[in-house]
């Protein structure tokens, strides 16, 4: 197997987070051969750039809708590409421990484009950018979507820091959005407000979701359905009759304090007892 066909055979097997760091790649490898093309001919607008970036007059994004996602896969330069990929990976596949993949793709996509709607609503408001020309690129907007909603999701997780040790999940959180509305007066502020409207989403929809336990347990069976548990199947005994309506309800308070033991400490703080009674149920 060549290189090329191992990378389609990495691709095609991949989580939805290695497909979005290998397009993310792809897309700024292109545009790096684009540039250096162009630059032969002394052009130095890149096309790939021009098109698919997200401009801060609204006139112009009528011309080129697509660019209020398409702006999420371009990156200004290698250190902006590696920052966030980094992080996309870390946040990402902690993400898909607890939401699908189908979900993370579109907290990445929704939060990049309510990230370009503040961003051009921003530009077009404050008086901050007046005279200014600007245009936005980067997939921050959509990796703040998925890092806000999985620390709203469980903010009491905690993350073992090289050096530093626990830190729980919204104390990170904290720090990330405190960099966020200290850019909004810097020279990166319309990215500033975009990632604020990526981490508004992703606030608002894990917010809302967790609030409706019916589908906060829909969550929880689909992890397990589509993971395989080595847990094993715990049977009732035939000799010993309960009433149906008092079991049904004792089994409902258990399971609502097992998930709320999941969003405030994460799925492997459960006991083993508790793995299977909650895996019992799912079924």
């Amino acid at each position: 197997m060549n290189f090329i066909q191992n990378l389609k055979h990495k691709y095609k097997t991949g989580s939805i987070i290695e497909k979005l760091i290998y397009i993310n790649v792809t897309i700024f490898a292109c545009t790096l051969l684009i540039t250096l093309f162009q630059s032969l001919y002394q052009q130095e607008q890149n096309l790939i750039v021009q098109w698919f970036s997200l401009d801060d007059n609204f006139s112009e994004f009528i011309g080129k809708p697509w660019s209020i996602i398409s702006y999420g896969f371009l990156h200004a330069n290698f250190i902006h590409l590696i920052f966030n990929m980094i992080t996309l990976y870390f946040v990402g596949n902690l993400f898909i421990q607890y939401f699908t993949q189908k979900q993370t793709l579109n907290f990445y996509l929704l939060g990049t484009f309510f990230g370009g709607v503040l961003f051009i609503l921003s530009q077009s408001y404050f008086p901050l950018f007046e005279g200014r020309n600007s245009t936005l690129v980067g997939a921050s907007a959509g990796i703040s979507a998925i890092f806000i909603g999985i620390s709203t999701y469980m903010p009491n997780y905690e993350l073992k820091i090289r050096f530093i040790g626990f830190v729980k999940l919204w104390y990170l959180a904290a720090i990330w959005l405190t960099f966020d509305i200290i850019g909004l007066v810097g020279p990166n502020a319309g990215g500033s407000f975009s990632h604020l409207g990526g981490s508004l989403f992703g606030f608002l929809y894990v917010n809302q979701v967790s609030t409706k336990k019916t589908r906060f347990f829909e969550i929880i069976s689909a992890l397990f359905n589509t993971k395989k548990n080595n847990l094993k199947t715990v049977y009732k005994s035939a000799n010993k009759k309960e009433d149906p309506r008092k079991s049904k309800g004792v089994h409902q308070e258990k399971i609502d304090r097992i998930l709320d033991k999941i969003s405030k400490s994460g799925y492997d703080t459960l006991t083993q007892t508790e793995k299977e009674f909650l895996f019992k149920q799912g079924k």
